[in-house]
């Protein structure tokens, strides 16, 4: 399973990559920091992973795990800054994160964003789910 959390991610960052190439051709810089410290630890992942999967040591298993933990959220901070033109109401803050996620997930801010909101969870849960199962195996 370690290796389908590793396709699974290669699409995710695919997709991430073509948003990275938008966003920098177009943004002007807007919300740089957290484009990117949220695509380089996305692709850092790749580092703890692949020691789990050649290893089979489950800190390292953990360690990938808690990049994803620490850096999504830029992602997902990056999405409600964007939403936030499409929004009725501004509140402030991650309080606006259910609404600009409405927003991203009604592909709103374009299919590849709404694509990359939803495969999201198809790495990071079995990625849990395989930390967790090595760790009761080990």
């Amino acid at each position: 399973m370690g290796y389908i959390v590793l396709a699974v991610w290669a699409i995710q960052a695919t997709v991430g990559v073509t948003l990275l190439v938008s966003w920098a051709r177009h943004a002007k810089g807007e919300s740089a920091g957290l484009v990117l410290t949220h695509a380089i630890m996305m692709i850092a992942f790749l580092v703890p992973w692949t020691v789990f999967l050649v290893t089979g040591s489950v800190a390292w298993a953990w360690a990938g795990f808690a990049v994803l933990v620490l850096f999504i959220g830029f992602g997902d901070a990056t999405m409600v800054r964007r939403a936030r033109s499409l929004l009725p109401e501004v509140r402030g803050g991650m309080r606006d994160y259910i609404p600009a996620a409405r927003v991203g997930l009604a592909g709103r801010l374009g299919e590849r964003v709404r694509f990359h909101l939803w495969f999201a969870g198809l790495v990071f849960f079995p990625c849990l789910a395989v930390c967790i199962i090595a760790t009761v195996a080990g």
